[in-house]
């Protein structure tokens, strides 16, 4: 995070004594970032917030990946994934695997009412965008409500649940690093520039502590090991929302694209202006509703470019995308375009975008640096088709009457 927040009680000095009214201790836990180095919160327990009392497997879904090989771009309708399950999964264990490499992992889920366990990553922030739906995030910094357009970020390590108030669907990025706002929208000392495209006053933080209780409460961890990620069941002799208060910088929040303000320019304008966040190895990228390019002579829908360095992922959740018409993508749809692959806009829209003022269109896109590979949602949801729709044909699929089957560009 980037500035300070302080929520329900402390003492007037860190690290000093603060007791209930029965002279009972309170127990202060530093979650700090980069050992002791970055941005941190401090909390106050009522319980002791090392105190377990058992350790089980948690046995997580299928997690394994396969390259994208032989290299092709590819079209995943992710809506598919969920057809026909009219309970709804979990929000933390009903995720699907999509897309993933060492640095971060994209998963997909579409919950029911269900509250979902009690859950810690401990690998890296989750940056979860709310592609429908509403609801609450239970945090041990207290209570998020979440809607669709949000951004839900929480940090390392932080122990939550979803509680979602209607059918929700869920994009959840699960890094192996940090999450955090550009560099280059921020002051040396943290604070939002007035270029950037969104402020403080943009994020919403918990503004109460949430206290509960209970004993033998058990928690699902997401952690690595030299195997690869793996989960546990970690069970406390007291309730981890015991908190009474806490202040700092590091704690969980949202951000609704609502509150993004597009830049544009006079030509095309490229990817890095539709920045909202960074990890480790990649970046997040809305592109939303807004003016488009005003030259006389602007081609409005992307160039054919080359990520020589990245892959491209862009999840494709309003509106009416149009550099992608006549490829088959719409709402739900997910496109990824590869390094060593060229990509651009399908032939018609070019031609189509010319002299259009406004896109009516919503997507968030992940660019990472190390290649991606694919998870068992993401080979589950996989239209095979979509990689030769610049030509119009593939070269090995049978048509209905034995030729060469063709695919439409309009």
């Amino acid at each position: 995070m980037v500035y300070y927040r302080r929520v329900g009680e402390v003492p007037r000095q860190r690290h000093t004594q603060m007791r209930d009214s029965d002279g009972n201790l309170y127990r202060e836990e530093l979650m700090g970032e980069e050992g002791f180095s970055s941005d941190s919160s401090l909390l106050y327990h009522r319980g002791v917030p090392s105190a377990i009392v058992d350790s089980q497997v948690w046995e997580l879904g299928d997690q394994r990946l396969q390259p994208n090989h032989p290299l092709k771009p590819r079209h995943l309708k992710l809506h598919s994934l969920f057809e026909g399950e009219g309970e709804g999964a979990c929000p933390v264990e009903g995720r699907r695997l999509v897309l993933g490499n060492g640095d971060v992992r994209i998963a997909y889920v579409v919950t029911g009412t269900d509250p979902s366990p009690l859950y810690r990553n401990a690998i890296g922030d989750e940056c979860v965008y709310v592609e429908s739906g509403s609801g609450t995030v239970e945090t041990v910094f207290g209570v998020l409500p979440y809607r669709t357009g949000d951004y839900v970020l929480v940090p390392r390590s932080t122990d939550h649940r979803w509680v979602p108030a209607e059918p929700s669907r869920l994009y959840a990025i699960e890094a192996n690093s940090h999450i955090h706002a550009p560099k280059r929208y921020l002051s040396r000392y943290g604070q939002f520039l007035e270029h950037a495209p969104y402020c403080e006053r943009d994020l919403h933080g918990p503004d109460e502590p949430l206290q509960a209780e209970g004993a033998d409460v058990e928690v699902l961890v997401k952690h690595r090991t030299s195997a690869g990620i793996v989960g546990s069941r970690l069970t406390y002799a007291t309730h981890p929302f015991d908190v009474v208060g806490w202040d700092g910088c590091l704690y969980p929040y949202t951000f609704n694209v609502e509150n993004y303000m597009p830049i544009t320019g006079k030509v095309h304008q490229p990817p890095p202006v539709h920045q909202v966040f960074e990890g480790w190895n990649f970046v997040v990228c809305n592109f939303l509703p807004r003016k488009v390019d005003y030259h006389e002579l602007a081609i409005p829908v992307p160039y054919y470019h080359s990520n020589v360095d990245s892959d491209e992922v862009m999840f494709y959740v309003g509106g009416d995308y149009e550099a992608r018409k006549g490829s088959g993508i719409n709402i739900g749809s997910i496109s990824l375009h590869p390094g060593g692959h060229a990509h651009g806009p399908q032939p018609s829209a070019i031609e189509a975008s010319l002299g259009v003022e406004y896109f009516e269109e919503s997507a968030v896109m992940v660019d990472t640096f190390r290649p991606l590979e694919l998870g068992e949602g993401g080979v589950a949801a996989e239209d095979p088709a979509y990689a030769w729709t610049w030509a119009g044909r593939g070269p090995d699929a049978d048509g209905e009457d034995g030729g060469p089957a063709v695919y439409s560009n309009s």
